[in-house]
């Protein structure tokens, strides 16, 4: 068994709403280990998109514990936060978020720039195969390549996690299994720990376990002990 990255223990989440109070999550526990390809499946509104949020630090628990190493995120404050953002966590979502003003190799370097130990941008779109696409505007490209240069962005800093919410969300099948093929290549070849978040029940087959969330609880887990790689994958 390879170490815990993330241990999570009886986290909840609360949002007010007015008088009304919204339960995203109703006490998780899971623990990701180091190079784990995870899925976290469930319908809309299951608490998937909180979950990651929290792991990302991105938004912090109501109650319960998240340990990432040695570091209990919980108790830690926005400035350190900010910081395990920064040089830990990679995020990528379903809309890409490119600056339109500026080429592939440069949207990369927006990230490499402030990173501790940067990819150059020329290497990370290559591990995306968009080696040839460096000069290209996202205008110039397909909404698939412009996810793979996000992906190429996200994983330039040489982060240890790589937090993926709905990553094919608003791409055809065809192109969601491109994006997925990028995102299985570098958690095989860099081992960065990875998680994916889907509503698409198919995309499951490509990870070591899958989470299954419902109304804010942890409903099932299952481990593959034989992946299938997205270009087998049916939609």
């Amino acid at each position: 068994m390879t170490e815990a990255v993330f241990r999570v223990r009886g986290i909840t989440k609360v949002y007010p709403m007015g008088e009304v109070k919204v339960h995203a999550l109703r006490g998780v526990d899971l623990e990701l280990r180091r190079s784990e390809l995870m899925v976290l499946l469930g319908p809309s509104g299951s608490g998937k998109s909180t979950l990651v949020n929290i792991l990302g630090g991105l938004d912090t628990a109501t109650s319960g514990e998240v340990f990432y190493g040695d570091v209990e995120l919980t108790a830690a404050d926005d400035r350190a936060l900010t910081r395990y953002r920064r040089h830990h966590v990679g995020f990528i979502f379903q809309f890409y978020n490119l600056i339109p003003s500026l080429t592939a190799s440069e949207n990369v370097a927006v990230v490499t720039e402030i990173a501790e130990d940067p990819m150059d941008p020329a290497e990370a779109l290559a591990l995306v195969g968009l080696d040839k696409r460096l000069d290209h505007f996202p205008a110039q490209m397909s909404g698939g390549e412009q996810q793979r240069v996000a992906i190429a962005r996200a994983i330039a800093k040489r982060p240890q996690v790589l937090l993926c919410d709905e990553p094919t969300g608003a791409l055809d099948s065809a192109t969601g299994i491109v994006v997925l093929e990028a995102l299985e290549k570098i958690n095989r070849e860099i081992g960065t720990t990875t998680v994916v978040i889907t509503h698409n029940a198919v995309v499951a087959g490509m990870a070591d376990r899958v989470l299954h969330l419902s109304d804010g609880v942890v409903s099932g887990v299952e481990i593959n002990d034989v992946k299938t790689s997205p270009r087998e994958m049916h939609w």
